[in-house]
């Protein structure tokens, strides 16, 4: 079951930009420099994406207790309605390359949120403390690969970049 639910994170994660703007998909998995301390963090968060999908892939949705399984469909719907709004977003920068419209204009990373929320989602789905783990394994290191990006989008948007971080959360 769990396979059948990854199928529409792909579809939106990279069929939409792919439909939208071919161009995305490129700058979508851009990886800015990581300095050598910060590099582990890259390992541990390709590492956590496998980790996930391959738990995923043979997840079984469990629908008692009733709270919870409602608890990880609102998390899934939520996460994958998020991405939505974000790879459409990201599909449309600015003329720069600069995205800050749409949900960009409330977080800076939208759609690494948007993962969180579905991958936790699916754990709680399964009931899957493993799952739960690597979620929160990738996410503390996209911290440090979101840092990367951050200092990469410093360098080069400039001051737009400075006013546009003063201006809007890393997160939420």
């Amino acid at each position: 079951m769990g396979a059948l639910l990854l199928l529409p994170f792909f579809l939106l994660r990279f069929g939409l930009l792919a439909v939208l703007d071919r161009g995305a998909v490129g700058r979508a998995a851009h990886f800015a420099p990581l300095p050598p301390g910060e590099r582990g963090a890259y390992w541990v968060y390709q590492l956590a994406n496998v980790g996930i999908l391959l738990d995923i892939l043979f997840l079984k949705v469990e629908t008692e207790p009733p709270g919870l399984f409602w608890a990880g469909v609102a998390l899934y719907a939520g996460g994958m309605a998020l991405l939505a709004a974000s790879v459409a977003a990201f599909a449309a920068p600015a003329a720069d390359g600069f995205c800050q419209r749409g949900v960009y204009r409330l977080s800076r990373n939208p759609m690494y949120l948007a993962y969180f929320l579905v991958f936790v989602g699916f754990a709680a789905l399964g009931r899957s403390p493993l799952l739960l783990g690597l979620t929160a394994a990738f996410q503390i290191s996209a911290h440090w690969i979101i840092r990367a990006e951050e200092r990469w989008c410093a360098q080069r948007f400039g001051e737009a970049y400075a006013q546009y971080a003063r201006r809007v959360r890393r997160y939420l």
